[in-house]
């Protein structure tokens, strides 16, 4: 059963205008033009104006930009624009100072470590269904931003952020709508054009550094006065030291926390509403899911390590991410010449990859537009190029956050299914909203969110 996309076989444009139809078409459907013109290759140039983009479909040459000639190539600019927020964080930052960032901060993401915080997870999550109750309608995709944002204040902050919540949550939301007009613009407004908008973005920056530099202060005078450190993130990154023995500055630790703040609970709830969206649609899917869960809370509580031996809700996550990749669309701008299967470009070159695009070729996943979580399990064919699937990334840039993304969502993702059965009231398909990440747009009148009804269940745990 389609669960996607409606095939558009429309022409490319051509001719010496061509680029005025590209430029409306990638403001209007960048997902269906990008389909369109991988399918006409897969190294397709895009060229708009004076600009050069390189679209790449084929997981080799996606492998050569990301791995293997990963030094030739800077984030796009679109990201850049969102330094104000984001600083020299690991999304934004590059070279000698993005290395040391991440050798600093990979100790934090440490499997072993990152398992500490299922239980935190679970406290977070158990609050949010509190508020749930039987027949209700609810925005799940409301609901599962304000989980990822407490999840993330939580494991970060160890609950510093307190009675900041609504600071935080508003003003991210600010930032984020500022960034999704920039992502949307092939001509992005440079950063010191006044604007309201800008002006609004410069605003929610400042609440957010207030904050952020409050619970660091906080931090430092309690480290001054004797008292032990909380086991969060922030104390492992506020300890960490590179090989010259020097920690992070209060800076370096703003610009790291606003990036885990701003990118981890928002790719985390998309794909958790995406997964949900999924389930309801494919109830025979969701009733074998809640069998495996069923049996496994027989015996014991969810944890970290339970959830690690449930095969079919980690098929379950994989598909998802395959079909509805929350990190839809990658940039790299060439500093460097580079070439690709002996084909030589340019340095200055925007170069885009899709992982939803990827996902979607039915070269590597057979019947790709399917939600089949088989396709993940153990003994299933699996011959596709190792890159055909990469919703974290890949290489050295490869999501630090990925470990705690996957547990997050799997614990979240078992607790909720476990008690509750949630359905989609309206029949229409949910359309996906390509932003900085890949948003459903189901909710009142089309608008971004994702409607459910809630019916609970009575089963037996231990």
């Amino acid at each position: 059963m389609a669960v996607m996309r409606e095939p558009r076989p429309r022409p490319l444009p051509h001719g010496p205008l061509a680029w005025m139809g590209v430029y409306r078409d990638l403001a209007s459907e960048p997902i269906d033009t990008f389909f369109r013109f991988a399918a006409a290759s897969d190294r397709a140039l895009l060229n708009i104006g004076t600009r050069r983009m390189l679209l790449i479909s084929h997981p080799d040459d996606v492998a050569h930009v990301l791995i293997s000639q990963n030094r030739r190539f800077h984030k796009g600019r679109a990201l850049r624009l969102m330094h104000r927020v984001l600083g020299d964080g690991l999304l934004t930052s590059e070279d000698d100072f993005w290395r040391r960032q991440r050798r600093l901060a990979q100790p934090a993401f440490h499997r072993q470590r990152v398992a500490q915080y299922g239980e935190a997870i679970l406290e977070v999550t158990e609050r949010l269904l509190a508020e749930w109750h039987d027949g209700q309608e609810r925005d799940v995709a409301r609901d599962m931003t304000r989980l990822g944002l407490s999840v993330a204040g939580t494991c970060l902050f160890g609950m510093e952020v307190g009675d900041q919540a609504d600071v935080v949550r508003t003003n991210l939301a600010a930032a984020m709508r500022y960034g999704n007009r920039i992502i949307k613009a092939i001509w992005p407004p440079p950063p010191w054009m006044p604007s309201p908008g800008r002006r609004r973005f410069e605003e929610a920056a400042r609440h957010l550094d207030h904050v952020v530099f409050d619970i660091i202060d906080r931090r430092r005078r309690a480290a001054a006065d004797g008292a032990a450190p909380p086991d969060d993130l922030l104390a492992l990154l506020m300890e960490a030291q590179d090989d010259a023995g020097r920690p992070m500055t209060d800076q370096q630790l703003r610009d790291e926390c606003m990036t885990l703040l701003l990118a981890g609970h928002e790719t985390s709830a998309n794909a958790l509403s995406w997964t949900f969206y999924l389930l309801s649609r494919h109830p025979e899917v969701a009733e074998r899911l809640r069998q495996e869960l069923d049996g496994c809370l027989a015996e014991a509580p969810l944890s970290s390590e339970r959830v690690d031996r449930l095969p079919y809700l980690r098929a379950v996550v994989s598909e998802a991410l395959r079909l509805y990749p929350p990190v839809w669309l990658m940039v790299r701008e060439s500093v460097a010449p580079f070439d690709l299967g002996g084909d030589p470009y340019p340095a200055g070159l925007q170069v885009l990859i899709s992982p939803f695009v990827v996902h979607h070729d039915g070269r590597w996943f057979p019947d790709p537009e399917a939600f089949r979580p088989e396709r993940w399990l153990a003994g299933a064919k699996d011959d596709r190029p190792a890159l055909a699937y990469l919703p974290f990334g890949a290489g050295p840039r490869l999501c630090i956050g990925r470990p705690f993304a996957l547990l997050e969502i799997s614990l979240v993702l078992a607790t909720v299914l476990s008690r509750w059965e949630l359905s989609r009231t309206d029949a229409a398909p949910v359309a996906a909203d390509p932003l900085i990440t890949l948003r459903p747009r189901g909710g009142p009148g089309g608008r971004d969110g994702l409607l459910m009804a809630l019916r609970q269940r009575h089963v037996f745990m231990a």
